[in-house]
């Protein structure tokens, strides 16, 4: 079992200074730090979400900026259709909540973009709601101190075995997507887990001589066993080079540096396979992250 007041005080002697976690920072605060970092560092996140949150403090404001003005702001973090669903999600809220986040699970599910995970943590983070909160760097810490197992894939039962680590937890996870009880202490705690997956409890490295769980860890008491070839192969990070993916950010890159739409040769000069220049094009307009003019030239929506 993991002793919730362990995590809670290692993590405040031990929490990194990012700046959502400063007093002040407001529900959509919150709202725009987890999608920002959905698959992307934190230290790559932090100027940028310090960026977005002086122009666009509120739901409103974004809501109301230009959609290429929003495209340039995000500029490198990746997966840049993130950034479209921010101002879909932020016209909601002003729509369907006067410009307010609101505090349940089952509502910020409803938001355009906005997953189980990133519910879940801005009910805890932003308003200390009891709900449990589990990301890959919870998953491995939860796997090694209490299955004794290196890591683990998602599971559905994995909310209710945090659930029932969260200090005073008395609801299940289901029960408390409609209305958690606020607990700052919880709160506290799972950010707590996820800083120690982040931090100390890390997939290749762990450095279990810092972990305040390492008396109780079901994982170091079994011998520290390594991963499967199975889990090694789960664990594998998707190359880069040479994806799609790239060939998406090259052409973005053009768009978001352009003052004026640009002509189809400012585009074929970043990749040097026309196939997949044109797919990675195609794609971007599919997804609305592009768009033609009636000259053919290309631009920012």
């Amino acid at each position: 079992m993991i002793d919730s007041a362990k995590v809670t005080a290692w993590y405040r002697d031990n929490a990194r200074d990012l700046p959502w976690r400063r007093p002040g920072t407001t529900p959509w605060g919150i709202l725009l730090s987890e999608v920002m970092s959905h698959q992307t560092p934190v230290a790559r996140v932090a100027p940028i979400w310090e960026e977005w949150i002086a122009r666009w403090p509120t739901p409103a404001d974004l809501a109301a900026a230009p959609t290429d003005a929003v495209l340039r702001a995000w500029g490198t973090l990746g997966y840049p259709r993130r950034a479209l669903r921010l101002k879909e999600c932020a016209q909601t809220l002003v729509d369907a909540w006067d410009g307010a986040v609101p505090q349940s699970v089952d509502s910020l599910l409803a938001l355009p973009g906005i997953g189980d995970y990133t519910a879940r943590a801005v009910a805890a983070f932003a308003y200390g709601r009891a709900v449990p909160v589990v990301d890959t760097n919870v998953r491995r810490v939860y796997a090694r101190a209490v299955l004794g197992r290196p890591v683990a894939r998602p599971q559905k039962a994995e909310l209710a075995w945090v659930a029932e680590l969260l200090p005073d937890a008395d609801a299940a996870p289901d029960a408390s997507a409609s209305g958690a009880p606020a607990n700052p202490e919880a709160a506290v705690f799972s950010a707590g887990l996820m800083e120690l997956g982040a931090l100390v409890c890390t997939a290749t490295s762990p450095a279990c001589g810092e972990c305040p769980l390492g008396d109780d860890c079901a994982w170091l008491v079994a011998g520290s066993p390594a991963p499967t070839a199975d889990e090694l192969a789960r664990r594998k990070v998707q190359k880069f080079e040479g994806t799609d993916r790239q060939v998406r950010g090259k052409i973005m890159k053009v768009l978001r540096e352009a003052d004026a739409p640009v002509p189809q040769s400012a585009i074929d000069v970043v990749w040097p396979d026309d196939a997949q220049r044109s797919r990675a094009l195609y794609s971007l307009l599919e997804d609305g992250l592009a768009a033609q003019d009636a000259d053919g030239r290309f631009r920012l929506p």
